[in-house]
């Protein structure tokens, strides 16, 4: 009888073990639906990407100081044109040659800004993949950089893709850059409006 109940006892307590691990198991490993694929996207958007109409719009009312904007681009490319207010931590050696095995370096400068405040980086544009190999190079080191919705040539040269079409004459993008080895600052109009209401993403 005791050896029975040993054994009863004991089926109990594997079956039991079997089941938990296999509920683990369909938890992690089955296919995520569209809704749960669809949240995670948005999710990871908001927490990386920074609008540059929200920036733009920081930048006119003087509200800077609750980030650092970095430009990933070449010392020559930063001199000669840079998003005002944006320090230079080059990616690129010049506009021709990556420094992205420059690791130590990349990472000890960003490590040295401050980390109470969003630190947010660009390079040439939308498409470049320096902002998000930087990103992913630093997340590895324990620095969390967010991304700029635009590069540099779509903040230059194409002003009115990403502005407000009632603000294109309004704001003009020679306020908006700077040149020279200096972050610089953008012209400042302390009594604009914003045409929207403050959110996540800004609008």
């Amino acid at each position: 009888m005791k050896k029975l109940c040993t054994t009863t006892l004991l089926s109990i307590l594997v079956g039991s073990i079997a089941g938990i691990a296999s509920s683990y198991v369909y938890l992690n490993m089955r296919t995520p639906s569209q809704d749960e694929l669809i949240q995670d996207f948005y999710r990871i958007e908001v927490a990386a990407n920074v609008s540059p109409h929200h920036l733009r719009k920081a930048m006119t009312k003087g509200n800077t100081n609750d980030f650092v904007l970095v430009d990933l681009r070449s010392p020559e490319e930063y001199e000669r044109e840079h998003i005002a207010g944006a320090i230079s931590i080059w990616a690129y050696k010049d506009p021709e040659h990556s420094a992205y095995n420059e690791v130590d370096r990349i990472v000890s400068a960003f490590k040295a800004l401050p980390q109470d405040k969003d630190i947010i980086v660009y390079c040439y544009s939308i498409p470049c993949m320096t902002g998000r190999k930087m990103g992913n190079v630093l997340a590895e080191n324990d620095v969390y950089v967010k991304l700029l919705g635009v590069g540099w040539n779509e903040w230059r040269h194409f002003w009115t893709l990403w502005n407000h079409e009632h603000e294109w004459d309004t704001f003009l993008v020679e306020d908006y850059v700077v040149s020279g080895s200096e972050p610089g600052t953008a012209k400042l109009d302390p009594d604009y409006i914003p045409p929207c209401i403050e959110g996540v993403f800004d609008c």
